[in-house]
Formats: structure tokens, sequence, C-alpha cells
């Protein structure tokens, strides 16, 4: 950090004066590069190397040359992780204790990462390093992550140079919402012309490194790369889905198994480590009907097929750095957020938004789309089934605090700090907010006790450089607290005990677990009524890392604090009237017009001559949303209800010249609605909404053009309108219909 301090000498004349020159801080021409690549919702045991049965040669080949960790623990979430991993501090401690997509007033819950907690690219670009963020943040508020900001919590307010990706805990593979620095951009190509995202992010991270490099080559760089994947949707390239068909059709039981014997073998669990019994709700595979068969191991092969494109591009990554020569001296740290996610139910989904709105597919009924699975035309998640098998040999899933949710895998290589006597497994505990303080070390360089003027929190993780070299050195870290919307646990000296929360239950009477997990990894032996006095010491002394490290009040609220968000500077104003005026960059969801689950009216205000069409409004995707637009003349608005398409053209032609363009949207009883089209205020069409969509996508809005896949089918994307837009005017109904509140919240949850 330049400091534009002076120390020389200033006098009347150059001769009576002494130049000072400030020395800019350099880490070392020795200093490793440090690269940390973060997989999403990817389980203990789907990769490769950890028993997996989905190819994974280049991560395989990254724990072969370096070092393999099976004890390995991150929190249940994705944001917390992401926190505590960036910062060396507990996810309460940086604010995080949920996802950033709301706040709820105490300090562990702040929608961002505490200003008291400086990153790991703060603290290593003020050393002198090159910083690079690559992928997913999701760590500032969602309804601040638009073109208008602000931006103190995107990657380039956090200590990043440069960054490329999408803000949003999710998107979509084939048309994210990409954001290059501080702006929104559009994706370089489609899924017609072979683009996916994934490939997109290691291209981009290869030349963040490689312009560094070319002209300084003397600094290090920091890159950080958050792959989507394996978070929902499961995307992949169609010649990666033709691999995997037919591969699970021996279904989750049969491979589970074979998964665990693998572990077995290799010494990636414990000799004598048990295999969780079915989770409640995973019904054994042989009594499931065919067709719900048939659609789960398809839904697992989206899975394999996204998780193996995802590794080849993480080989790509590791070529470039050998071509640069910059792979021996580079400290590459890959590993997962959470464990595999819950999110798809007992049967799975064919599309999210679906079960979001309360649309419950039997997979009789899901099985006829069966061929969209992985492509553009779906926004799949795998069955409970999959989900634990992912977890193997544990129980549970992603937002549990059992192992299920927190035990992942990690990969730790660096050729020249690891030799080739070194390399293998290591079973010491880890916990995820102990890899900051480790490259620290590593590096030389001491976070700071003030940064920007801010006093900052201690490191709390626990460095484990020395473990690198030595196999049987002892864990530094031995007493882990776990907590995540009030399910608990704590690790202590070959101890576990856990709570698993349900809402609303009493936090001081109900039951705990205790395992001894030194012997009983998989936690199947709970020993909570034999031994009830080890048991309370442990409550005991969760509750008081629970104090120490800021994770009280305990709070259970989730869903329904996304409602209120970011309130007092909210995008929303009270009265819901929103006007745009073009050019306008896409817009997050969260930080544009609220309209799921509304009436509302809309209106253009365009001038235009005859043949000038093209979209005004459009929200959503080709799997749902709606598009306002002008095609043929005519004023056209088409409400895309998941593929149920019901489209409304003017009866009469938009008038040359200057026009006010409206579609009026009302919610009538139960489900249904009407859509009502207006030109200068005449009553020109309107139609029946047999499905009114209580959340419509979590893809934003575009003015004057569709961004991403087209909404309607009777236009391919952008499809820009050519007259003159002038606004866009929205007035949403104050007061939104209860059950669209209520879907929007478990839709956030149950995405994140």
């Amino acid at each position: 950090m330049r400091t534009e301090r002076f120390q020389g000498k200033i006098g009347r004349t150059l001769a009576e004066s002494e130049p000072w020159f400030e020395e800019l801080p350099h880490p070392g021409e020795q200093a490793p590069n440090v690269v940390v690549v973060l997989l999403d919702d990817t389980g203990f045991a789907q990769m490769g190397c950890f028993g997996s049965e989905i190819d994974t040669p280049n991560i395989d080949a990254l724990a072969a040359g370096g070092l393999q960790f099976t004890n390995f623990h991150v929190t249940p979430l994705c944001s917390p992780t992401r926190a505590a991993l960036l910062t060396g501090r507990s996810q309460h401690k940086a604010g995080m204790r949920s996802v950033s997509n709301f706040r709820t007033g105490f300090p562990h819950m702040l929608g961002h990462v505490s200003t008291r907690t400086a990153t790991m690219a703060e603290v290593l670009r003020d050393q002198g390093y090159a910083t690079f963020a690559v992928g997913k943040w999701h760590l500032a508020p969602m309804e601040e992550c638009s073109a208008a900001g602000p931006f103190d919590q995107w990657p380039l307010g956090r200590g990043f140079d440069r960054f490329y990706g999408f803000l949003d805990g999710e998107t979509d593979q084939f048309h994210p919402e990409l954001v290059c620095d501080n702006h929104p951009i559009e994706p370089p190509a489609g899924p017609d012309e072979g683009y996916h995202v994934s490939e997109d992010l290691v291209d981009q991270a290869l030349k963040m490194i490689a312009d560094s490099k070319g002209v300084r080559p003397d600094r290090p760089f920091f890159t950080y790369l958050a792959f989507g994947a394996t978070h929902a949707p499961h995307q992949a390239p169609p010649e990666y889905m033709a691999k995997y068909k037919g591969r699970f059709d021996e279904g989750w039981d049969v491979i589970r198994e074979r998964v665990f014997q693998r572990q077995l073998e290799r010494g990636i669990i414990p000799e004598g480590t048990q295999l969780a019994p079915r989770n409640p709700g995973v019904d054994a595979w042989d009594s499931l009907p065919d067709n719900q068969r048939r659609l789960a191991a398809r839904l697992q092969e989206a899975f394999a097929a996204f998780l193996d494109h995802t590794d080849v591009q993480i080989g790509r990554l590791v070529d470039g750095l050998r071509q640069m020569g910059q792979l021996d001296n580079t400290i590459l740290v890959l590993m997962a957020d959470n464990g595999a996610s819950q999110g798809g139910g007992p049967f799975g989904v064919m599309h999210e938004m679906k079960f979001f709105n309360a649309i419950f597919e039997t997979p009789d009924e899901a099985i006829a789309r069966i061929d969209d699975i992985g492509g553009p035309h779906s926004h799949t998640n795998y069955p409970w089934g999959w989900a634990q098998c992912g977890n193997t040999p544990f129980k549970w899933y992603k937002q549990n605090t059992h192992e299920g949710g927190v035990h992942v895998p990690m990969i730790f290589h660096w050729p020249q700090g690891v030799t080739a006597e070194q390399r293998g497994l290591r079973d010491q505990f880890v916990f995820v907010s102990d890899i900051a303080p480790t490259l620290y070390e590593l590096i030389g360089v001491q976070a700071p006790e003030v940064y920007r003027g801010v006093p900052q929190e201690p490191v709390s993780g626990h460095s484990f450089a020395h473990v690198l070299g030595d196999a049987d050195a002892p864990a530094a870290n031995t007493l882990q607290y776990f907590e995540n919307g009030g399910s608990r646990a704590l690790v202590h000296d070959g101890w576990k005990a856990v709570c698993r929360h349900e809402k609303g239950a009493d936090f001081l009477t109900e039951p705990w677990e205790l395992y001894r997990i030194a012997d009983d990894a998989s936690e199947c032996n709970d020993l909570a009524a034999a031994m009830p006095e080890q048991l309370e010491a442990l409550k005991e002394l969760w509750w008081q890392e629970a104090e120490r490290h800021g994770v009280l009040p305990l709070d259970d609220r989730g869903v329904e604090l996304f409602g209120v968000r970011f309130r007092d500077r909210s995008p929303h104003p009270e009265n819901r009237r929103y006007v745009y005026r073009p050019p306008m960059a896409p817009m997050p969801g969260q930080a544009s017009a609220a309209l799921g689950g509304r009436s509302f009216d809309m209106t253009a205000h365009v001038t235009r001559t005859a043949g000038q069409d093209g979209v005004l409004y459009a929200s959503g995707t080709e799997n749902s949303g709606f598009s306002f637009f002008v095609q043929h003349d005519r004023l056209v608005f088409d409400y895309n209800a998941f593929d149920a398409h019901t489209v409304v053209e003017s009866d009469i032609v938009v008038p040359e010249g200057a026009s006010a363009l409206t579609v009026k949207v009302r919610r009538q009883g139960g489900r249904v609605g009407e859509a009502m089209l207006e030109i200068d205020g005449v009553a020109c069409g309107s139609a029946h909404l047999p499905l009114f969509m209580l959340m419509m996508s979590s893809v934003g809005p575009s003015v004057g053009y569709d961004h991403g896949s087209p909404v309607s089918t009777r236009y391919r994307a952008p499809f820009p309108f050519q007259g003159t837009l002038h606004e866009i005017v929205i007035q949403a109904s104050p007061e939104r219909f209860a059950d669209a509140t209520a879907a929007e919240h478990a839709a956030e949850m149950g995405r994140q």
C-alpha cells in the first residue's frame, strides 16, 4: 500500500534538498504464488481420489503429487465457509453466520465480511502480491450487487485487483450473470457456440496471471478460483452427459457400498468406520418405481458430467501454470465449501423454480423431459439418495452440522514445498479458518492488528504448516465449534457432540448426540445416554466457544429474513414504483422490481417508426419468466410459466411516433391471473393466466433487450428494441401475497 509519506529533505534549492523514494512492499523473490480452488456443494466422496466412480483424473493427480487431507472440515453453508476461508477467523466473527442475502442487526450476520476481519487478498496485496478473484463471490448483499453498487463489498473492495465471475450464490452455467471487475457484462458466447462458464472462468484466471507475470515476473500472485460447480443447476456440455449415460443405473445403495469399500482400502477413512444407514427420506433403490429410478439416475449423470467437466478445467489451469513455469512454486489448495446438497428433495427436481412455486412434479410427470437434464433447458438438482452417496460414509447433508454437512475433501499441492517423500494422506483435523494462517506462515507474513484504521479481530485459525512435512505431527486445531441455523456441534480431543436443530425447538432442552469421533468417524454409535457427563462437558464447552467466537445469540431464523433484508438502503421503494431508463445493465433479481407474486402495471414510453420491434423488458430465462415486446408492429406479452406460454398480442398496431405501451397483470383468486394490454390507454388484448407464478426466476431483468436465454420462443435473444425506449415505469402492488413471500424465502434458502 502506498503511504505517500516523505522522509527526505526539502530546501530552497535542489542542492539543499534530499529526495526520498518510497519502497513498495515486496514479499521476496522466492515467495510462492497461491491458488485456492473452491468447489461448491461437493461431498467428501465425490472425487475419484476420495473413492468416487466419477472421473476426476486432474484432481486425483494433484492429490497424488501433494497432500490429501482426509479430516478437513468446513461450515455447512457456502457464504460462511468463504468468509472463514478468506479471513482466517470464525464465520461468526467475520459477520457471516448464514448466506449473505440478509442481515439481522447482530454482529454475526452483517450480510458482508466484517471490516474487522481483513481478507487474505487485503493482507497479501499489502505485502506486494497481485490478487485475482474468479468465479462465485456470494459475500456481498445481493441488493447491492447491481450496477448501482455500492461496491465496497464486491471483490475489488475487499482486496482483489481483478474480478471475473458472478456475485450471487448460483448462476446458469450456459447463460451466466457475469461481472467483470465492478461492472456487469454479457457472456462472450452462448451454448450454441460451445460456451460454458467453467471454461470461461479458467480462461480468465490464466489471462490475469499471464498479464501480471508477463509484465512483473518478480511479483507473486494470489488467485481465488471459486467454480459454480457443483452447485445446482447441474449443467454440462452434451459430450459429458453422453459419457455417463447408464453409469448409475445400479443405484445409490450399490454404488455407495463400493465407494465405502474403496475408502477403507485406500485409508481415506479409518479402519473400523461404519457406513452410516440411509438418511430418513432415502428409500432403498430396489424399492423405487421404474420412473423414479430412471429420473434419479439421469440427475446423477448430470452431476457427474458437471464435476468431470470441472475437473478438465482444473487440469487446464494446472497445465497453464506449468507452461508459464509457475506450477512448482505455487501453493495450490483445492477444497469444497460444504457437503453435498439436500436441495433436490427425495425425488430430485427438474426445474427448481417449479419446486419453489410449490409445484411438486412427480417422477412420472418429470420423466417426459428427461432428455433436457444437464442442458440449458433445465435447472436440476439430484435427490437425497445421491447426495448421501456423495457424502459417503457420513449421514446428513449441507446445512447440517453432522459430518455429511461439514466433512469435505481438501488437497494441498506445492512441488517446491512438499517433497516426493512427504506426499500422501494427512488425517489431522483441520478447519477451513486454518488455511489462511497456514498460508501466512508459509509466505512469512502476519495479519495486521489494524487494517485501514480499523482494529482487527485476532486470526483464530490454527496453522497446520508443521503437518505438511510430517504425517505423524499432532493436529494444531483440537477444539472446533460448528453452528448453522441453530444446529450445533463441537469437536474436541477425539469426541464430537452434535445437535440437529429443528426450527422452533428449545435451544436449551433439545437433544444432543455424542460420538467418539476418533473411533466412529461416521457418527453411528450415539453415546449420549451412556455417557451423559461427557456430553454435558462438551455442551458447556460449546457455549464457551460460542461466546468467544461471537456465535450468540442463537438464531434459527433464515427464510423469513429475506423479506426484510436491507430495508434501510433498499432498491425497493415503499410505494413499489420503479422507473428504469436505458441503457441499463442487467439487474440481479434481488436488486430489481420484485414482481413475482404481485399484481403490477408496466408502461413503456417509446418513440418508433413502423418495423422497429424488439424487447422492452424481459425477466427470467427460457425456463420461466415473462417478456414484454413489440413484434411485427404489435405489442406482445409472453408469460412463460415453466414452458407453458400464455401469449397476448394486441389487436391493433403500435402507432408510429410516441406512445405508451402497457401491460397490466392481475392475480385473481387462488393461483390464476389475467394479463391485459393497452396502447395509449386503449385496451387491445387480454388473456387468462392459468398459473400465476409466485417466484419467476433466479435471473433478474433487462431493459430494452432480453439478457441471457430467451424468455419467449417468438424471437432469438437479445432482440433489442430498435426504436427509442425512453423509460419503463412499473407500479407493483405494495403488498405481496403471503404465499409468494413464503415461496421466495424457501427458494433462497433452498438455492443457497
